[in-house]
């Protein structure tokens, strides 16, 4: 027969293997959970230190404010008649506008895309901050509300809104809250349109028929009419030319300006991330556009100090010999050389 006591030893000692087994195993399974964690928090870690960076280089680029933040109440509802104002000028202030006739059908953000919030696409987000501003091309000192009557002027070749009107209170409120947060007289990455480099040659009309035929016929129309909305009212897609597009003293009919804009902006649904044009193309197919007739404004007062008119000014007096159609469509390094010398 077995000793009873030596069974007891045996129970006692495997249960004390068993229980230093239990042990150990609770003490591994504890390091293996830390272990996993600390591994865990480093993958964390790594993703966070890299999307620091790509932030930091996101945050030098301007961005607007989102609609959510406008204010609640009465000065919110100016911003937002404004932010109308500007994204549908057409419905209150164009041929048969609600509010008035003093338009020629364009809304503002046919050229301030995005309702004016779009990088390199002639955004608001220095606009009150720069103003009141010495214009080069009136050769005084402006407030915001006169620059604003210039656009309706020349870009929507029509009569502004009155300055006191409730319509120029709002399309101002609606620019401030977009440049919320910019200091007076900065100017944030991206405002205007990107400065493409000059051409070694002329840009070509001929070039650019084709590159407008490809790529911007289908919105803006073989004759360069734009797309009328159902209403009959506004324009889905605008008039690049002709008798109800910007007429000669805006802005777009500088080459320059209209080349950087197509560049980053066109065809539709292109930004500044994913151009499908090149430079020799937005050239040459904004000198298409620009060869094309369109309303006269009369701009005899324009540019009374020479030497800030622009380069690319397409009509003269010019402080050189070169002619009105190398100014218009380039080259315009020699003319650079010259203007340096």
């Amino acid at each position: 027969m077995a000793d009873p006591n030596n069974e007891k030893d045996v129970h006692q000692t495997l249960f004390g293997v068993s229980k230093a087994l239990i042990y150990t195993c609770i003490l591994l399974a504890v390091f293996i959970a830390i272990m996993a964690i600390g591994v865990f928090k480093a993958d964390k870690i790594t993703p966070q230190k890299s999307d620091s960076t790509t932030t930091v280089a996101v945050a030098k680029e301007w961005q607007a404010p989102a609609p959510s933040s406008i204010p609640a109440g009465k000065e919110g509802d100016e911003i937002r008649y404004g932010r109308e104002l500007i994204s549908h000028t057409a419905k209150y202030l164009g041929p048969k506008g609600s509010v008035a006739a003093i338009s020629n059908g364009m809304n503002c953000q046919n050229c301030h895309l995005d309702g004016g919030s779009r990088l390199l696409a002639n955004n608001y987000s220095g606009f009150i901050a720069g103003y009141p501003k010495l214009s080069n091309r009136s050769g005084h000192v402006e407030p915001a509300s006169e620059r604003v009557t210039e656009c309706f002027e020349r870009s929507l070749n029509g009569k502004a809104p009155a300055e006191d009107s409730r319509e120029m209170k709002a399309i101002l409120a609606y620019m401030t809250w977009v440049g919320n947060g910019v200091k007076k007289g900065q100017k944030p990455k991206g405002t205007a349109t990107e400065r493409l480099p000059y051409l070694n040659i002329a840009a070509s009309p001929a070039k650019g028929k084709p590159v407008y035929v490809a790529k911007c016929q289908v919105c803006h129309g073989a004759n360069g009419e734009g797309m009328l909305a159902a209403d009959n009212k506004t324009y889905v897609n605008p008039p690049l030319w002709g008798k109800n597009s910007f007429n000669d003293g805006a802005g777009m009919h500088r080459i320059s300006n209209l080349a950087g804009y197509v560049k980053n902006n066109m065809p539709f649904g292109v930004t500044y991330k994913n151009p499908q044009l090149t430079d020799e193309e937005a050239w040459n197919v904004a000198a298409y556009i620009e060869s094309k007739p369109r309303p006269h404004k009369e701009q005899a007062d324009d540019w009374a100090n020479l030497d800030k008119k622009p380069i690319d000014h397409p009509f003269g007096p010019y402080k050189d010999q070169f002619s009105e159609e190398q100014h218009k469509y380039g080259p315009f390094k020699p003319i650079l050389a010259a203007q340096s010398r």
